[in-house]
């Protein structure tokens, strides 16, 4: 199987597709046969792929004969009509979209955390949301060593996180901001009121449409997220989503109660062996997490660990990483790693 793996894309010429394009190359992911699926609207655009022109096709069931791996960042509503037709194919689904996160009998999974939940899967294997990734991927060390009681998080998402226009729409703005002329917004943020407001040199702190419990439904994902994915719903969990002028890499100020005691040295020295995370907590040198200096990287990094002054087994953290790779892309292409290698221990 390892010698001939067929992979489809679908969202290729999306953000996270075209990401996940290029990750399959960077982790040199042995497929022999790649098929670039988007929809009716961008079939025909020409992608290039390691020196070689692809057409992208228009996504179909029949697109799916013969795949082994189809990795889905599409939108919901593409996976939900499509995946189970590649599943019926044959193909084993990584789904990046929200469409199957919740079903009961689809695993949730980030490699680093929980990769023994996805050999559960009927045919579909979810990504969480880019947020709840980098989040567990920092905390899942201390639960394993101290376990949680207690997660209170805020996180500063990129525009990246709204897609291509949101990206455009912020260079834009910025550009008629220094020019002193009107911002003018479209893209963000989404509303049932279709009300948009500009986010170059502004945070808005709204990411989706709001929940009758005033927490907005990207904020309960990461609720929802986080219990399934480390098993516990006893776990208190309390986001605040902010989307920031930043066009790659999502950080997120994490406060976390643990039910055991710890030494902050000890917990630095955990997270920097632990996998995909890279510490970068030297408050003498000023050096701590940047989105800027994690766009293009795999890593989760981690800095400014701080013991709580005040509540017992609590300490603060900095935790930042690209939300287009570990928080979609490359996520998905570990997991399709991990299936390649049991696959080939057991062919």
């Amino acid at each position: 199987m390892s010698r001939n793996v067929r992979v489809a894309v679908v969202g290729a010429t999306g953000a996270v597709g075209k990401a996940m394009i290029d990750t399959l190359l960077r982790r040199e992911f042995p497929y022999t046969d790649l098929r670039l699926l988007a929809s009716k609207r961008s079939a025909g655009t020409v992608i290039n792929v390691a020196s070689r022109a692809y057409e992208v096709q228009e996504a179909t069931p029949e697109s799916f004969d013969g795949v082994d791996i189809a990795l889905f960042s599409a939108g919901a509503d593409v996976s939900l009509r499509l995946a189970p037709e590649a599943v019926a194919r044959g193909a084993l689904v990584i789904d990046n979209t929200s469409a199957y996160r919740m079903h009961a009998d689809v695993p949730l999974v980030v490699p680093e955390v929980n990769p023994e939940a996805m050999w559960g899967h009927q045919g579909i294997i979810a990504n969480p949301n880019c947020s709840t990734i980098q989040m567990l991927v920092a905390l899942r060390p201390l639960q394993l060593a101290y376990g949680l009681k207690r997660i209170v998080v805020s996180t500063y998402q990129a525009a990246s996180g709204a897609g291509e226009r949101a990206i455009a729409e912020l260079r834009e703005q910025t550009v008629a901001f220094l020019e002193g002329r009107e911002m003018k917004a479209s893209v963000m943020p989404v509303s049932k009121l279709a009300k948009h407001y500009p986010l170059a040199f502004n945070v808005l702190a709204q990411i989706d449409v709001f929940a009758d419990n005033g927490f907005t439904k990207e904020e309960m994902k990461m609720v929802h997220e986080t219990h399934k994915i480390l098993a516990d719903d006893s776990l208190a969990v309390t986001p605040t989503c902010v989307r920031v002028p930043v066009v790659y890499g999502h950080a997120e100020s994490v406060y976390v109660e643990t039910e055991r005691s710890f030494d902050i040295d000890q917990v630095r020295a955990l997270l920097a062996q632990s996998p995909g995370i890279e510490v970068q907590d030297d408050p003498q040198a000023q050096l701590y997490p940047q989105p800027l200096l994690a766009a293009g990287r795999f890593e989760v990094f981690v800095g400014r660990l701080r013991q709580d002054l005040y509540t017992p087994n609590a300490l603060s953290m900095w935790v930042v990483s690209d939300n287009i790779l570990k928080g979609a892309a490359y996520n998905a292409v570990q997991i399709a790693e991990l299936w390649l290698s049991r696959e080939a221990h057991t062919a």
